[in-house]
């Protein structure tokens, strides 16, 4: 099947510019004279999953996104269309991934397509809100403003996660570090003193003969450690890509006490500071729901976001459906509630955000502490074992004369 645009005439008049699948123009003109319209063009259209293939032949950077709707805020807010904001931005880019996608993204609203329909065809190299962000601010004419808006928001959250980055980055190498020297002592160190060991004739200590069984183990089944992390990286893959995956994890995680404030509020500083850019942007109540629901990044949250944004939508406020949901903190419902009694919501919302942020980032230092010295610990053990195991069994032989 392949895409076809069509322009075309309805029995009230009224001409509409859309989309067919159908095998061919014929198929797709018959298709269009069965529905009662008046065929004024037809021409097909680059397949949806083909050019999603052609972006993503190379990532395209959440900061050049950042980039791009910075710039399209600037040059919409000057007075710019948006198909010369579109062609200046991708003939100044420097990464050809992007320019090729604007480009595509130009021609399809010079063809007469809405801007939110053309960024949504690539909707994969985009953040999960953007497009719904930009839908609705088309429908209140204050794109400009939204997409500033957004541009803040993006900015805010990429310089959080760079900080999260930056608190774990000590600590995954410290432990990427522990588990090679575990591997290297117990696959290819400790099998050099088996033969030793077993020369002495003598009896040997219970943690050299506990070494060595492990040692033995470890040569003979050396695959099992390749087995066993092919099942860790599958398993991480799986966590990330499938929606069982995705709910698992995040249930996961929100189950064990030092990773579950961090998921907790790091959803919480993203629902509020959405919510907040989008409401003072002038998007309505019922997309901006929409949007801070996708933004969760959590299915948790996702799920029971859900209820909350149906009692929003009827009136019932936004206070109290969060706190029957019981993953907001009682600091984030507090605010909101003053926020929806003051009629300074957004405010309160943008506060509750920069809180909830400053809470994160003080969670990750404590899970840095704890996890820096548990990883030298670890290893500190392992070595001394070894190293004690090694010890015994030399003065062992020595002093039952099994060395001569």
């Amino acid at each position: 099947m392949t895409r076809f645009q069509y322009v075309a005439v309805d029995v009230q008049g009224a001409t509409s510019k859309r989309f067919i699948e159908a095998f061919d123009e014929a198929d797709a003109r018959k298709k269009l004279l069965l529905a009662n319209l008046d065929v004024q063009s037809v021409q097909a259209k680059q397949p949806l999953l083909r050019r999603e293939m052609t972006i993503r032949q190379q990532r395209i950077k959440p900061m050049e996104i950042l980039h791009f709707t910075n710039q399209m805020a600037a040059f919409l807010g000057a007075g710019l269309s948006i198909i010369d904001g579109l062609d200046l931005i991708a003939r100044n880019t420097t990464n050809s991934t992007l320019a090729k996608m604007l480009e595509q993204i130009r021609d399809d609203v010079r063809e007469g397509m809405p801007f939110e329909d053309a960024l949504a065809e690539h909707h994969k190299v985009l953040p999960r809100y953007y497009v719904g962000v930009v839908r609705s601010a088309s429908l209140t004419g204050r794109l400009d403003e939204a997409l500033e808006q957004l541009g803040g928001y993006m900015e805010r959250e990429l310089d959080a996660r760079q900080r999260v980055k930056s608190a774990l980055a000590y600590p995954m190498v410290i432990m990427v570090m522990a588990i090679v020297s575990v591997v290297i002592l117990t696959v290819f160190v400790l099998p050099k003193f088996v033969d030793l060991f077993k020369s002495f004739g003598t009896d040997l200590p219970w943690t050299t003969s506990l070494m060595i069984s492990f040692a033995e183990f470890s040569s003979t089944f050396w695959w099992l450690y390749l087995v066993m992390l092919g099942g860790a990286i599958g398993l991480v893959m799986w966590m990330k890509s499938s929606v069982r995956g995705r709910r698992f994890r995040d249930r996961l995680v929100l189950r064990i006490p030092l990773l579950r404030d961090i998921a907790l509020y790091a959803s919480v500083e993203r629902i509020c500071r959405i919510l907040s850019t989008l409401w003072q942007a002038g998007v309505p109540v019922a997309d901006a729901m929409t949007a801070a629901v996708q933004s969760a990044d959590n299915s948790v949250f996702e799920e029971k976001l859900i209820p909350v944004q149906e009692a929003v939508l009827a009136g019932e406020g936004l206070a109290e459906p969060l706190a029957s949901i019981d993953l907001f903190p009682d600091a984030a419902l507090q605010m909101i509630a003053v926020g929806e009694a003051s009629g300074t919501l957004a405010e309160q919302l943008e506060n509750a955000a920069n809180f909830y942020g400053r809470e994160l980032e003080y969670k990750l230092k404590r899970l840095t502490t704890y996890f820096e010295p548990a990883i030298i610990i670890f290893v500190g053990l392992v070595v001394g074992f070894v190293a004690i195991s090694l010890v015994q069994a030399m003065y062992g032989s020595l002093g039952s004369g099994g060395v001569k």
